[in-house]
């Protein structure tokens, strides 16, 4: 009877004790895990974050550009030192009254940082280029997680975006902004897909003999918009002589954004006369940087207005200002 009785009390004890802690101590360490997120960056390291991150130090403008895509500016706390000259400085003002009135601090960029100013702001995530190896080890050391940036092509850029949802809390939105740009880029091809492919000559800012080869974003630009890359060499940046080019006979040459070089500079070059690029007067700029950035979503207009050039007579409705009035809408929710 006395352990009948003894087994009866501890079965009651048992469930008042499973009781008790469904009802309060497991509900909060749910929620914690719920919350928790790992994602792994361009470096192979794991990020771990116990909740989305609320104060972002984001030292590249490109990524920063993707964090305003995800609607998630709030979470940043400084900006690349870029985002405050130049040309981008405009877009971003627009975009964030705080930059506009120059009130979020610019501890960094690409070659050089503050780690004093970043660990005065408490971030609980710094975004920085994976190359960057000395000051991400410094950052680290201090227990301040990193998500490390590479980007060589497109799948780069939507593997960073996807990234971004998970660590701030954007997932959904992100998910639907890679979605939208793959299938603006798949009826692009679809388009192109029987005319006949427009030989092009890609130069760089820094003068005519400035190219990319064949394992570079430029050249998954060109074939985006139905068009063949001239250059057959494998590296992303590289010099090349004019004898080059003109042996190489480009039907169409795309100018990457240059403040010190028109279209008509490269065509009444004296050491082009006689390409068809030239010839037929089919020299054409991209428009500034921030407007058709490789290395973020806007790339889908990069590449629309270099189709548009390549096949224009099969598509007189393109209405370049429309187009990217139209990206900027969808992209970034503004008009």
């Amino acid at each position: 009877m006395r352990k009948n009785l003894q087994s009866i009390v501890t079965h009651i004890c048992f469930l008042c004790i499973l009781i008790f802690s469904g009802c309060g101590g497991n509900t909060p360490a749910s929620s914690s895990q719920e919350q928790a997120i790992t994602v792994t960056d361009f470096r192979g390291k794991s990020i771990h974050l116990s909740q989305p991150a609320q104060r972002v130090v984001c030292l590249i403008e490109s990524a920063l550009s993707g964090i305003y895509m995800l609607g998630a500016e709030e979470s940043v706390v400084a900006v690349p030192a870029e985002v405050y000259h130049g040309q981008v400085a405009e877009r971003y003002a627009s975009l964030d009254v705080r930059i506009a009135n120059k009130e979020l601090p610019a501890p960094g960029n690409w070659d050089f940082i503050s780690l004093e100013q970043i660990v005065a702001l408490k971030p609980d995530l710094v975004i920085i280029w994976a190359s960057q190896t000395d000051a991400i080890a410094n950052i680290e050391r201090l227990g301040i997680p990193v998500y490390g940036v590479m980007l060589h092509s497109f799948e780069d850029v939507y593997k960073e975006i996807h990234d971004f949802g998970l660590l701030l809390n954007q997932q959904e939105r992100a998910e639907y902004l890679i979605l939208h740009t793959q299938n603006s880029l798949k009826q692009l091809k679809e388009q192109s897909q029987n005319r006949k492919p427009q030989r092009v000559y890609f130069m760089w800012a820094q003068g005519i003999n400035h190219t990319s080869g064949k394992n570079s974003t430029v050249n998954q630009l060109l074939q985006a918009a139905g068009t063949m890359n001239v250059v057959d060499m494998p590296q992303e940046h590289l010099t090349v002589n004019v004898e080059r080019i003109i042996e190489w006979n480009p039907d169409i040459i795309v100018m990457w954004y240059n403040d010190k070089l028109t279209e008509n500079d490269v065509i009444n070059h004296p050491l082009l006369q006689g390409i068809n690029a030239t010839k037929n007067k089919r020299v054409h700029m991209l428009p500034t940087v921030f407007d058709c950035d490789l290395w973020t979503l806007k790339m889908q207009h990069a590449v629309k207005l270099v189709a548009n050039w390549a096949h224009g007579s099969d598509n007189t409705t393109f209405d370049e200002a429309q187009e990217l009035k139209q990206m900027y809408r969808t992209l970034y929710n503004i008009e």
